[in-house]
């Protein structure tokens, strides 16, 4: 008898792993993820250079900027267009956020970095925001890029 219950618990114990993750939830990954391969992944992830960004910034019809770094860091500096919105990464997915971002024009993501504001971005593609970007390498590539001069 303990025989049989340890061969059960050993069984178990090796079938675990099979159900501990959500099967369906990863074969939406796994498609959501097919464009991401070889050379097309930084163009599958909709990145937007810092020249390109100060150039959209430039433009009539500007794109919407959703800053996710956290309140610390945007008390010291954060983008100023009227078109913006800084909200901490962790409150991002709430309706009273979702519900501030435009469904109809380009929404452009960033962060310190650039890593939370594509977690982000992702995640917001996934639940159905069609133009979304990353600013690539977020607002320390852009302080970079910036001068008086390409500022202008």
């Amino acid at each position: 008898m303990k025989m049989r219950i340890a061969i059960a618990l050993l069984g178990l114990l090796y079938a675990m792993p099979t159900f501990a993750y959500d099967t369906a939830l990863a074969e939406r990954f796994t498609q959501f993820y097919e464009p991401f391969a070889g050379k097309t992944c930084a163009k599958a992830l909709q990145m937007i250079k810092p020249d390109d960004f100060v150039k959209a910034m430039k433009a009539e019809r500007k794109p919407f900027v959703l800053d996710v770094r956290t309140e610390q860091e945007t008390a010291i500096y954060g983008i100023t267009a009227a078109d913006s919105l800084s909200v901490p990464m962790k409150q991002v997915f709430t309706k009273e956020t979702l519900d501030q971002l435009p469904t109809d024009r380009k929404i452009v993501v960033t962060c310190k970095g650039g890593h939370r504001a594509t977690a982000v971005a992702m995640g917001l593609r996934q639940i159905g925001f069609k133009d979304v970007f990353i600013l690539k390498g977020g607002f320390a590539a852009l302080a970079n890029y910036l001068t008086p001069k390409t500022a202008n």
